[in-house]
């Protein structure tokens, strides 16, 4: 029976070396204090001896883990999960945030916590212990939830707030939701639409009130009128469901409808069918988010794209200078988004006056 082969360590590395468990640690964690020449030799004997690097070994030098804790909202990811409906939004911050960290020697890990648990911070101060993170990265409603802030805050940890404008701790990206809801809206406009109804996302997180500020701000540049067209949702199916039917059972009911998210948008497709309404020609459609179902709908839904991948890719960027002491970390930065135009838009009927 053959011998399993023992495994390569960085003692042996510093063993064949002649160095310091320590010195190894610098050497694969690229620092600059060891000289070039034994620099060399340790590079060598790794190369030679097939050692891969482990996190724990880049611990050693005692200053970085090279782990950048996200954390995402758990009832609403695991809801997603458990419904099958697919979490776009975590698959796009995984695509940036890992390519990122990878180019960086980093590794990113996903934890779900409860943002309205009491014991949040004790949650919280148990993943920083176990994991000992470089860096976190905080994703709406987490970003702007005060306990998380302010224990991040104490612990003196660098941290990124996606979907957040605060700027007192922490750093705040944004996906422009309100410059991309005001896009979506002047997009209806410039196509003959007066009368656009607005369906709003879930109250807890600030960026559904941005998008309702974007909707509005662009309504009243056009000389619109929002009286009656905006309701309420929480990015549920059926909170769509709902709100578009007391839309388009209006007297006298919008000719396009915006949606807060991909779900909400589904919703008020069925809802249109239901009440004998085609889209585009009776109703144009805009949704939030473009997860990939968009292109698969019947028609295919012309969607706002979130820049949820290079969002969770900047905040990378940011908690690495951040912890290299480079660059200002508490100003807002902004990632704009794009309108995907598909079939679900038309240009308003012209209607004539007797």
């Amino acid at each position: 029976m053959a011998r399993r082969r023992q495994a390569v360590t960085i003692r042996h590395v510093a063993a064949d070396v002649g160095v310091s468990l320590q010195t190894v640690s610098r050497v694969i964690n690229n620092e600059p204090n060891v000289r070039p020449e034994l620099k060399e030799r340790v590079q060598e004997a790794i190369a030679r001896l097939g050692y891969v690097p482990s996190i724990a070994a880049q611990r050693m030098s005692g200053s970085r883990s090279y782990l950048i804790l996200a954390l995402n909202d758990r009832d609403r990811t695991i809801a997603d999960w458990r419904a099958r409906q697919g979490t776009d939004w975590v698959d796009q911050m995984l695509l940036g945030g890992m390519l990122k960290c990878a180019e960086h020697g980093y590794r990113m890990i996903v934890e779900l916590v409860d943002t309205h648990s009491d014991h949040v911070e004790r949650e919280l101060l148990a993943a920083i212990a176990a994991l000992q993170p470089d860096g976190i990265i905080l994703t709406p409603p987490h970003s702007d939830n005060p306990l998380i802030v302010r224990c991040l805050a104490e612990q003196k940890i660098p941290f990124a707030r996606i979907g957040s404008k605060e700027d007192d701790v922490g750093m705040p990206i944004s996906m422009d939701d309100e410059g991309s809801a005001a896009t979506a809206t002047r997009y209806l406009a410039a196509r003959g639409h007066r009368r656009i109804g607005f369906i709003a996302g879930a109250a807890e997180y600030n960026l559904s009130g941005w998008r309702v500020d974007g909707w509005q701000t662009a309504m009243a540049e056009a000389g619109l009128s929002t009286q009656g067209l905006l309701h309420p949702g929480d990015f549920t199916y059926a909170s769509g469901e709902r709100a578009a039917r007391a839309l388009l059972t209006m007297d006298s009911p919008p000719t396009a409808i915006i949606a807060s998210n991909d779900q909400m948008a589904l919703a008020t497709l069925e809802v249109a069918r239901a009440l004998g309404l085609n889209v585009p020609e009776d109703l144009s459609v805009i949704s939030f988010d473009n997860t990939p179902l968009m292109q698969f709908t019947q028609p295919q839904l012309t969607a706002i794209d979130q820049p949820i991948a290079a969002t969770a890719s900047k905040a990378v960027e940011l908690i690495i200078a951040a912890q290299k002491g480079e660059g200002p970390i508490d100003e807002l930065t902004v990632i704009p988004a794009t309108l995907v135009e598909r079939g679900s838009v038309a240009d308003a009927k012209q209607t004539v006056s007797a």
